[in-house]
């Protein structure tokens, strides 16, 4: 019995940490999708961040907060040059062999990327084909990842969270078509990309994008790491970080040293595995029984651990 109540506390805390984590802000996904929602998984990590968080719980936060992202803003064109030259040779891509579990969504709906950096040392295809842009992110040790990313014309992504509040987003735009049709939503707040013009925010807020215009839009995109009121909570996080980067890096080139993360190399495994099977087939062509079904697999298993006369629970 003892047992069984230890889960269920376990069970009852976990969903309230997620409760508390979908009513923050305005705008929410719906929570029985919260709650399976790979950002769940951090959810009592992500109130002890709010918690020392030594900025503001606002959405958008004031730029001028974040006085060691003024020498990106301030050589935007260098780092734009280098971006475009990349653009150009077809260096910003999809993850070929689905090892980038991180964004995997993204790509389904066109978005690009091209690491820079990612919670360590610059990637070396990076320094090699964009040695001034690694140049400035060396110089900023709060930038813990960077990258530049496409989203082509006409395209869209969904409202979701991003899983970690450890980091806040910051995007400067490159290449863009400078109009509101090409924008991205924080929590309700419009911020529409332009050239030279830069935003950080929390993007643990539900966020969405879209580029309804007949351009490309590329943008770099990086990861600050969250200002905290304490120096041993901003070390735990520190080290946190780093274990998160560790497990879910993901090299540009085959010629990259950079090992892909242990989450991506078991991600591109279940992926080969999965592309041709009944269960891929089945999803693809009944999306809404697939995901009944899902939800009573987790009910079942709910059942099973807490209701079911199992021996172990005597």
């Amino acid at each position: 019995m003892i047992p069984r109540l230890i889960l269920l506390a376990v069970l009852l805390f976990f969903v309230l940490c997620v409760l508390l984590v979908h009513l923050r802000g305005r705008t929410r996904l719906r929570f029985d999708r919260q709650l399976v929602d790979h950002s769940a998984i951090f959810a009592p990590y992500n109130l002890l961040m709010y918690a020392f968080s030594a900025v503001p719980p606002k959405p958008i936060l004031d730029r001028s907060g974040f006085p060691q992202l003024d020498l990106l803003q301030a050589n935007w064109q260098a780092i734009r040059d280098e971006a475009s030259h990349l653009f150009d040779e077809g260096f910003i891509r999809a993850a070929e062999k689905h090892n980038d579990a991180s964004f995997n969504s993204f790509f389904k709906q066109g978005w690009k990327r091209f690491y820079l950096k990612w919670y360590g040392e610059p990637l070396a295809s990076a320094e090699t084909l964009c040695p001034r842009t690694v140049a400035l992110l060396k110089s900023i040790p709060s930038v813990k990842a960077a990258m530049f990313a496409l989203l082509p014309p006409g395209s869209k992504l969904n409202p979701h969270r991003d899983p970690f509040a450890g980091s806040l987003r910051y995007h400067l735009g490159l290449i863009t078509p400078n109009s509101r049709d090409c924008r991205i939503f924080v929590d309700g707040e419009e911020h529409a990309w332009g050239n030279g013009k830069d935003v950080v925010f929390d993007e643990t807020y539900v966020h969405w994008a879209e580029n309804k215009t007949d351009q490309t839009r590329v943008i770099l995109f990086a990861d600050i790491e969250r200002p905290l009121r304490t120096r041993w909570m901003s070390a735990i996080n520190h080290r946190v970080g780093a274990f998160m980067g560790s497990i879910t890096a993901s090299p540009n080139t085959d010629g990259d040293t950079e090992k892909t993360g242990f989450v991506n190399r078991v991600f591109a495994l279940g992926r080969r595995k999965s592309t041709d099977s009944f269960k891929a087939r089945f999803k693809s062509r009944h999306k809404k029984l697939y995901k009944a079904g899902k939800y009573a697999g987790i009910v079942l298993l709910v059942w099973l651990i807490f209701l079911a006369p199992w021996p172990f629970f005597r």
